[in-house]
């Protein structure tokens, strides 16, 4: 039975089901043990592969025993490739074009086309109406997010003549290109800020402010010099506390209100980003003492995102939390803040890297970190440099936040124009 799409169109195209101008091919996964199978010269396109245009290399390749012995198959050059099983379906669905013949993943299906058509016009149809077809071809009940193969076969899209297909496709490739290249130059934007932000939290916690005055050699390498009044410490020295965030299960004990319960993906560039929220009760809170935080607590990431630090400000007391390592200073030796700075450098984003355990869960251990050492200046200056940087941090979320709304509208202009063009709502001639 057709599933008519809701895609408005002029009265003079044609509207056919995707079935009737495509055969639907799936994939499959030759046996990982099996090392005859892997390596050999035929593209194996899996959904990591699927972050281009067009798909000619992958990651992993196969051979033709592989092909013969396994549900995978060879498709040809010039079909459409789709995801239809991944966890970024819930945002996007991603498509290329194979520009060469090559083998599938069982989590990709192609659309070979049986009778004439341009595939780059089919996929920027799909691309333009991205949010209806999640929806519409979302598989029901599937306990992994993934597309409905049936659905999408029986979705009827309208298709203008092959002529008109080619000419918006050639359009959208030209005018695509060059807001891709304009994201692009605000990515790269985006990475310069990163990198100014870097090199001057590592100049103030390492060299301070004041560029004039005597230096001495810290004893660690990947500082260098720090100014000759300032003394290197251990962490536990200038510590009155170091420990560990709740670890255990966390199953059934989130409530919709009560106190908040931070996690590593709440902590990210000496900010807390409290989304989602997750909330214990104030009993459970109390009945775990030893992780409810303090201002000027420094949290450090223990596991998954090594290097991810921040300090606990005043509106976060009393907050509690899972899998952080919680540091509390000596006031009078080290101010939480600053450490939370050394701790964000490249110096301490390096020394945090190089003590973690675990290649494929990395890990930080208490005792490892109590060891690291890191520049002391006086109180007054590292209130000084904490200052300056918690200036500067500001300045820089506003500087990121003005190239990410440009980002996200060039995005959005992008979605637009595509999905304009290919519904016949631009004169393609006169747009050109």
């Amino acid at each position: 039975m057709s599933l008519l799409l809701p895609i408005e169109a002029p009265k003079h195209w044609q509207r056919r089901r995707i079935q009737a101008v495509f055969r639907m091919y799936g994939g499959g996964t030759p046996a990982k043990e099996n090392l005859k199978f892997w390596g050999g010269e035929i593209p194996w396109v899996s959904p990591k592969d699927m972050k281009t245009s067009f798909v000619s290399s992958t990651e992993d390749t196969i051979t033709e025993q592989a092909v013969a012995s396994s549900a995978t198959r060879i498709v040809p050059e010039g079909c459409l490739l789709i995801v239809v099983r991944s966890g970024i379906l819930k945002h996007s669905i991603p498509t290329a074009i194979a520009s060469k013949a090559v083998s599938l993943n069982q989590d990709i299906k192609a659309l070979v086309p049986i009778e004439p058509v341009d595939t780059r016009y089919i996929r920027y149809m799909l691309t333009g109406h991205e949010k209806l077809l999640l929806t519409v071809w979302r598989s029901l009940g599937a306990t992994v997010e993934s597309l409905d193969s049936e659905r999408i076969k029986q979705s009827t899209i309208p298709l203008p003549s092959l002529s008109t297909q080619k000419a918006i496709a050639d359009y959208l490739d030209d005018k695509t290109a060059a807001i891709d290249a304009l994201i692009e130059k605000k990515r790269k934007l985006l990475d310069l800020l990163a990198e100014e932000r870097a090199a001057l939290i590592n100049q103030a916690v390492t060299k301070g402010l004041d560029p004039t005055v005597p230096m001495k050699d810290s004893g660690i390498p990947w500082i260098g010099e720090i100014p000759a009044h300032w003394e290197v410490q251990r962490i536990a020295s200038i510590s009155t506390k170091i420990t560990n965030g709740y670890v255990g299960p966390t199953r059934d004990l989130f409530v919709g209100e009560g106190i908040p319960y931070l996690q590593s993906l709440h902590i990210k560039g000496n900010t807390i980003i409290f989304s989602p929220a997750y909330h214990v009760p104030e009993s459970w809170s109390l009945s775990k003492r030893k992780s409810i935080l303090t201002t000027d607590d420094v949290l450090v990431v223990q596991t998954g995102d090594i290097g991810q630090v921040t300090v606990v400000p005043p509106e976060w007391e009393g907050s509690n939390c899972h899998a952080l390592i919680i540091i509390t200073t000596n006031k009078i030796q080290m101010l939480g803040s600053f450490l939370s700075w050394t701790l964000n450098s490249q110096y301490g984003y390096h020394s945090l890297k190089s003590i973690q355990t675990g290649a494929l869960h990395p890990h930080l251990n208490c005792t490892l970190v109590r060891e690291l050492r890191i520049p002391q200046p006086c109180i007054e200056e590292q209130t000084k440099i904490s200052n300056h940087l918690d200036k500067y941090k500001n300045s820089f979320a506003k500087k990121r936040e003005v190239v990410d709304q440009q980002i996200n509208r060039l995005q959005e202009y992008r979605q637009a124009l595509i999905a304009a063009a290919v519904t016949g709502q631009l004169d393609i001639e006169a747009a050109a």
